[in-house]
């Protein structure tokens, strides 16, 4: 199996549970654009690659594939997901094509298709200077929301509520779509007024399973930062979203692999917002297989190969997930737990907890910052329903410290 993925500190908090289920299952060899450090437990051999140049990462694949025989080839990282599909193409092994994932990842692109295959969507227009923008908010009519048309981490994306907003909106969302690589326009959409979810699917052979619900808690407005998650297996909004997140994933063409389709619930109506052709971030493949036992690392490989996820539900609570911020932008002076004996002790349910910065590090929060510039850990609770998992995780955050000093001239 050939894993393509980012390395460091960063892909260490957030994946090492993908790479160490796919591990347990077949011999790994790894594309990543530096030495693998974490990494080197869990794979037989690696190429260093970016995965953003073509001839390098057709090389690497050509190294690999010279050395051991490959079975599919795998990503769970957003920006590689094109890239991923051209490789396993040109080695001749199973997967989605790289027009689907080009579809997938341009948000327009996508738009169309869902809108020609009659899945509810959000109104949507493309917008190449603030003027445009302007007019294509007249269109739609407020508020609406501005977005990179192919990012993702809601880097860039703000809602804007009224007409003498926009020109600060526009700006926000043109600094986050310059790094787009499928594109680099930006989309003005309707709002859609209502609370958030994604639902966890697994497609193999064109047959789309909905594993999970997980329900997000978002940040302040105007942006879309996602400061928590949860996942109850007994969740019955399951079979209402279901039929819409197999439906977009079909408009897409993907016929398999793991998909985390993002809804939000408009008069209680699901109303799609985007397909994620990969295992969502945020540690959600993990909350999935705390509350259901079903492991979508293991599925997302498992269909790369052609062969069967096993999507056994073996696990029947929930999970939660909080991402810590510090309260302002500046340099960390604080950055720790203080669990005493005791608690911990009383504290099963307290699955996980983990720091990616440390005190001296500088974090930034939108608008200047976004969720890499700005999140600082994270912790997870399990719990026999969501509610008991939240309500877990706020008695931890009582333990943990976490404060960022503005810099002097901005005191």
């Amino acid at each position: 199996m050939l894993v393509v993925s980012t390395t460091g500190p960063e892909a260490e908090a957030y994946r090492v549970y993908c790479l160490e289920a796919v591990a347990a299952r077949y011999d790994v060899v790894l594309i990543t654009p530096a030495e693998p450090t974490w990494e080197r437990e869990f794979i037989t051999d690696f190429e260093i690659a970016d995965p953003d140049d073509a001839p390098a990462l057709a090389a690497a694949g050509e190294a690999l594939a010279g050395r051991h025989e490959l079975t599919g080839v795998v990503t769970w990282t957003e920006w590689y997901l094109v890239p991923a599909a051209r490789l396993a193409r040109r080695l001749g092994l199973h997967a989605n094509s790289p027009e689907v994932m080009e579809a997938a990842r341009n948000k327009a692109s996508a738009r169309t298709l869902f809108a020609r295959h009659g899945v509810p969507s959000a109104a949507s227009m493309s917008a190449r200077s603030l003027l445009e923008a302007a007019l294509a908010a007249e269109t739609i009519g407020d508020p609406v929301v501005l977005k990179p048309a192919a990012r993702a981490g809601s880097i860039g994306v703000i809602r804007v509520d009224r007409a003498e907003e926009l020109p600060v909106g526009f700006a926000f969302a043109a600094a986050g779509a310059r790094d787009g690589i499928e594109s680099t326009k930006v989309l003005v959409e309707e709002y859609l007024d209502g609370p958030e979810v994604s639902v966890e699917c697994v497609t193999h052979r064109g047959h789309t399973t909905a594993v999970a619900v997980t329900r997000k808690t978002l940040g302040a407005p105007p942006f879309f930062e996602e400061i928590a998650h949860s996942v109850d297996a007994a969740d019955r909004l399951l079979d209402q979203v279901a039929p819409v997140a197999a439906a977009a994933i079909k408009a897409l063409g993907i016929t398999d692999g793991v998909s985390h389709v993002e809804m939000r619930l408009v008069g209680g109506r699901p109303r799609l917002i985007e397909v994620n052709a990969r295992i969502g971030g945020d540690m959600i493949g993990h909350l999935v297989k705390l509350a259901t036992g079903v492991d979508l690392a293991r599925a997302a490989a498992d269909t790369a190969c052609g062969q069967a996820p096993d999507l056994t539900r073996t696990r029947h609570s929930a999970a939660a997930i909080r991402l810590l911020y510090p309260n302002a932008s500046g340099t960390l002076t604080h950055c720790h737990c203080h669990f005493d004996d005791d608690f911990a002790a009383r504290t099963p349910w307290l699955e996980q907890v983990a720091f990616q910065r440390t005190v001296g590090d500088t974090v930034i929060l939108p608008p200047d910052g976004d969720m890499f510039s700005a999140r600082a850990g994270f912790l997870i609770t399990t719990g026999p329903t969501a509610d008991v998992a939240q309500a877990r995780a706020d008695e931890a955050l009582g333990h943990l410290t976490l404060a960022a000093a503005p810099p002097p001239s901005a005191a």
